[in-house]
């Protein structure tokens, strides 16, 4: 193009900003340095409040050391930080989007095709403006810093400004990789010890670096620790000051040590002042990986979280948050909000106001949560318009509505009210009724209260405030039985209430709780399945009565393998609570294989609860049944004193030491089965995700990850099978390399023989010579 028909083009380009039309007062005009004159029209180099434009078709290094305060940043064309300096970009407004106008609203976008909102309703064309700092192939490397630091001026619009935002855009933010971000520790820390030792290698981890150490105690004084790492040898770090709390570090259960620091930082230049935020917007490309989001999110402002994928849909499928550390965030540390298909994996949130992981609005499906940790997500309160108005806001390292996300191998520590929070309701201002995306692509209107949580499993969480996983809020409504939620191999320890598992239709396995109050906690008891549990020092009620206080039993229940352990005096306290009304008529709670482990004191195995003892408000009681009690085939039925209908019943009642209490008896059965209440079967298929797409000669190497519910057999990529590298808890990564084809199409089969009917396709277009 004729550099005078550019430049007077470029003078047309202005900027509206509280409803005064505004020019650029700088915008570049060819490719080069940020600090190059040469590079701008005027021919200077930016300064202290200009309005900056990147021209399309433009790509600008940028290298400066440090700018003075841009007020506005627009990046229509190519932003790129250099790679061999450290650099500091001090910035109001930093939007990355096309067109020809801008304004200074830090949430909306600004071109042709978005509604009032300015939220984007038609897929962009041509060149695809870019900021990026680093990429997943050439991150920015360890030796340097790159920052972006987010200023508030006076005369904006505090709950927009200062931001980072990608409307349709392009935006990489990657720092220097870590082998893993956080890890348990592999010995004990002691009270005055300044060395700890991890469980594994911690590559990319640097003297200087902060790092947290969890805490391991509910309610301690001290509890999670911030230290700067002074030395690293091997596997042990020297602090820079000793510890004031013991962490645990041998056994099954132990803390955890994390690093804070990355090399990419985005950062609220005064936290004490008004923070910033950042956010991708519908049609963007683009991810995450090992940068720290330091003092963002505006507190008690919807929609300004310290990241956020907003209304994305499926057009970000593929992208990730890997890595990160967001700290001190004042509203969330991660939202997904009506996306699909994305990865959040390996990161570490610290310190929320509000809930940390965080998927808004129920809509959410096919997201996954993988090993990632959150600490202390505080209290908060409602925001003003939230979509889900039950939510309270209080303060959960994961919270999400619909079923049908992976959450596994994630540990939540010291959050004011919860580890994990699944909240699913219908109230009179929300119709629970939402247009969900189906595994075959399409779209269709259902109550998300009957979706599944297909995955849930291998997560811990410990040194909670008040529960450790809370899955409630449905009112009964649920998932049938051949679909019902699986919640598997959880480790809950130091903690209040540790599974509250108020849902009806249930399939628990392989959980394991250790010094809580309570253990399984005011469970809606409607067709639950429990298998290999163990409760240990839990001293209050480790296994409650239906619905707690409310005594209220809806369906059966059957509990396979149970062992009591550390139980210290109970008094008159049962091990297994018994329910007193049976609402439908049909209830039954059918036990076998339990073990009781260091007995002390009275703890009768079953007896009503040790609350409010209730009359039975229904004609039928709760027959409890031990299987093999009396040896093969001969039961025990146990049942309250108060349900006149099963003393009745024919049977000779009597007292048994340690099985009953002091309203419940016993007697000798036979011909009684085991039911099965459940029948699972898996027609879900797997989801798939292509992460990164890597030139190697000629040839492409494709990164994936697969997610299901079940076990992957098979991914495919354009016909050809890929190579499975790992695979944990239905979470399966994988390569395959191949020639440049026009388009990808990822794909997968679970060992149930379902085959993924809406695959991952990518076109790829090539490059011009």
């Amino acid at each position: 193009m004729n550099r005078l028909l550019f430049l007077f083009l470029l003078s047309a380009v202005t900027v509206s900003g509280q409803n005064n039309p505004l020019k650029f007062s700088v915008r570049s005009v060819g490719d080069g340095d940020w600090s190059s004159a040469r590079t701008w029209e005027p021919k200077r180099v930016p300064t202290a409040g200009d309005r900056v434009l990147i021209s399309p078709g433009t790509v600008v290094r940028f290298d400066a050391k440090a700018t003075p305060v841009i007020r506005l940043l627009q990046v229509a064309g190519t932003l790129r930080f250099a790679r061999d300096r450290s650099t500091e970009l001090n910035v109001a407004l930093l939007k990355v989007q096309g067109g020809n106008r801008c304004t200074e609203r830090g949430f909306a976008c600004d071109f042709h095709g978005v509604n009032k909102a300015g939220e984007p309703n038609a897929v962009p064309t041509g060149a695809m403006p870019t900021l990026e700092v680093g990429t997943l192939q050439n991150p920015i490397p360890a030796k340097h810093m790159a920052r972006i630091r987010l200023h508030f001026i006076k005369g904006m619009d505090e709950d927009d400004a200062p931001a980072l935002v990608c409307c349709s855009a392009r935006m990489e933010l990657h720092g220097a990789p870590m082998n893993r971000t956080w890890l348990k520790l592999g010995a004990t820390a002691k009270v005055g010890d300044a060395k700890v030792t991890v469980d594994g290698a911690v590559k990319g981890w640097r003297v200087g670096h902060s790092v947290i150490v969890t805490a391991s105690k509910k309610h301690s004084d001290v509890g999670t620790e911030e230290r700067v790492i002074k030395g690293i040898d091997g596997r042990v770090l020297t602090l820079d000051r000793p510890l004031r709390a013991e962490h645990f570090g041998t056994g099954e259960f132990r803390s955890e040590v994390a690093n804070l620091s990355r090399n990419v930082i985005i950062e609220s230049a005064d936290p004490e002042g008004v923070r910033g935020h950042t956010m991708f917007h519908r049609y963007s490309k683009g991810g995450i990986s090992y940068a720290r989001f330091a003092h963002l999110g505006k507190r008690g402002v919807l929609g300004r979280y310290a990241i956020h994928f907003h209304l994305a849909g499926t057009t970000m499928r593929g992208s990730a948050v890997v890595g990160a550390a967001i700290v001190d965030s004042h509203n969330r540390w991660i939202t997904v909000h009506g996306t699909q298909y994305l990865m959040v994996r390996d990161c570490v949130g610290y310190q929320s106001v509000g809930h940390g992981y965080f998927l808004e609005d129920g809509t959410e499906v096919f997201n996954l949560l993988d090993r990632n940790l959150g600490v202390q997500a505080f209290l908060g309160r409602r925001l003003p318009d939230q979509v889900l108005p039950f939510d309270s806001n209080d303060g959960a390292a994961f919270w999400w509505a619909n079923g049908r996300n992976t959450l596994t191998r994630n540990v939540a520590v010291e959050n004011d009210r919860y580890g994990y929070r699944y909240d699913s309701q219908r109230r009179s201002n929300f119709n629970s009724n939402l247009p969900v995306l189906m595994p075959d692509g399409k779209t269709k209107t259902v109550d998300i209260r009957t979706l599944a949580i297909s995955r849930f499993e291998a997560n811990e969480s410990h040194s909670e405030g008040l529960y450790s996983v809370a899955l409630a809020g449905t009112d009964g409504v649920g998932p049938d039985t051949r679909h019902p939620h699986r919640v598997r191999g959880l480790k809950l320890w130091q903690t209040h209430y540790a599974l509250r598992a108020q849902l009806p239709t249930m399939l628990i396995e392989n959980v394991h709780i250790d010094h809580a109050a309570y253990g399984i906690y005011r469970p809606w008891f409607e067709n639950h399945v429990y298998r290999n549990l163990h409760i240990a020092a839990t001293g209050t009620e480790p296994f409650n009565r239906g619905l707690d206080d409310q005594s209220l039993q809806y369906g059966s229940i059957t509990v396979d393998g149970l062992t009591f352990s550390q139980l210290g005096s109970g008094g008159r306290m049962p091990l297994i609570q018994m329910s007193a009304n049976n609402v439908t008529g049909k209830a039954e709670a059918h036990f076998r294989n339990v073990t009781v482990r260091g007995r002390t004191g009275r703890w009768p195995l079953m007896n009503l609860g040790g609350g409010p003892r209730l009359q039975p408000s229904t004609p039928k009681g709760v027959p409890y049944y031990l299987h093999n009690h009396f040896g093969p085939g001969k039961h025990a039925k146990v049942v309250s004193t108060r349900a006149k209908d099963l003393l009745s019943d024919g049977n000779k009642y009597a007292k048994e030491t340690d099985l009953t209490g002091d309203e419940s008896v016993v007697a000798e059965v036979r011909n009684v089965n085991f039911p099965e209440l459940l029948h699972p079967i898996d027609d879900l298929p797997p989801a798939t995700l292509i992460t990164r797409i890597d030139e190697i000669g000629g040839r492409l190497k494709i990164h994936g990850t697969t997610h299901d519910n079940g076990t992957i057999k098979i991914v495919t990529v354009n016909g050809q099978p890929a190579r499975i590298h790992s695979q944990q808890h239905g979470v399966a990564d994988w390569t395959i390399e191949m020639a440049t084809p026009a388009q990808l199409t990822a794909t997968a089969t679970d060992t149930a023989g379902n085959a993924e009917k809406n695959p991952h396709k990518l076109n790829l277009i090539p490059k011009k010579p």
